[in-house]
């Protein structure tokens, strides 16, 4: 079982537009969908479409509309009390693939809330082969709480993709907090090591500054790379996958269904080489869904994805 936490989670509501979107103009959408969301639920919902079984733990209120989608997507979830509606992020998604994000900050979540989050990953944990604790905190959760998290789920594979200040104080503790496996993109990478962003979309320069993480104890770094594919470094070597060729058109949810497929992988015992394949399977086929829809088995390709061993040892 992978089981999720999205602490911060979402309605998706996505407004198709048949044209490019030019500020202060009026726009008619061509449709407009919601789903819920969030990264957590995102990698569950990826998970579940593939017959494994997941839990996603949230935030939320029975007077939500968050818990009737996921129950109509057929989403195991777990609930603690809290109050507020969830928040709605909008996706602005035009005809070539661009999207545009509008996300609301969320309600922020009380001490006590925080405290049944945790306790309730703990119960949860021992039946489950993953917990991944991903997304951005709500207003006023203390930057450091994926950094707790960890400390209280030591001995149970522990997968963080989140980014900005939560990642920072994570990565100030990797030395006693390190997870099992963190997944960023070259943005995040930045952020966990310093440089330019732009330069780590260079799968090489990727893979050398996730060489550093794994040195500080990280067990494995998943850094999506968008159209140059992915690399996957671990203590026993480093891969890149490149991306197949498609016609993106939307980037939501990319990642986070890169980071299910990896996890379904290796829930079913694959290879270091195999889970990065399975990951950029999923994630181009999430690129290539419209809106923030996500995909199943049958939407990926994994034969398409080609992975090659690097070779960074005369450079560390």
């Amino acid at each position: 079982m992978i089981v999720t936490l999205t602490a911060n989670p979402s309605i998706d509501r996505t407004v198709s537009l048949p044209e490019p979107l030019r500020r202060g103009a009026v726009h008619r959408a061509l449709s407009v969908s919601n789903h819920p969301g969030g990264k957590g639920v995102n990698v569950s919902r990826v998970v579940a479409a593939a017959g494994a079984d997941t839990v996603a733990v949230l935030p939320g209120n029975s007077g939500d509309p968050l818990p009737r989608a996921l129950a109509e997507a057929g989403i195991d979830y777990r609930i603690v009390p809290a109050p507020g509606a969830a928040r709605v992020n909008l996706t602005l998604a035009e005809a070539d693939g661009t999207t545009t994000k509008i996300n609301e900050p969320g309600a922020p979540l009380t001490a006590e809330c925080l405290g049944a989050l945790a306790d309730l990953l703990c119960e949860l944990a021992p039946a489950a082969s993953w917990v991944v604790l991903s997304g951005s905190l709500p207003p006023a959760v203390p930057a450091d709480w994926y950094v707790e998290l960890v400390r209280r789920l030591r001995g149970v594979r522990v997968a963080v993709d989140t980014s900005d200040a939560p990642l920072r104080a994570l990565a100030r503790e990797f030395d006693t907090a390190a997870p099992e496996l963190i997944k960023p993109n070259a943005e995040e990478l930045a952020q966990l090591g310093g440089g330019d962003p732009a330069a780590l979309e260079d799968p090489v320069a990727a893979a050398h500054a996730a060489t550093a993480l794994v040195d500080r104890g990280v067990g494995a770094v998943l850094a999506t790379l968008g159209a140059a594919g992915a690399v996957l470094v671990t203590a026993d070597g480093a891969w890149h996958a490149a991306a197949p060729a498609i016609t993106p058109r939307s980037t939501v949810g990319a990642g986070d269904a890169a980071l299910a497929g990896y996890l379904l992988a290796d829930s079913a015992g694959a290879a270091p080489a195999e889970r990065l394949r399975r990951a950029v399977a999923y994630g181009s086929a999430a690129a290539g869904l419209p809106g923030t829809g996500l995909p199943g088995p049958h939407h990926t390709d994994p034969d398409a994805v080609t992975v090659t061993a690097l070779d960074l040892l005369p450079h560390r």
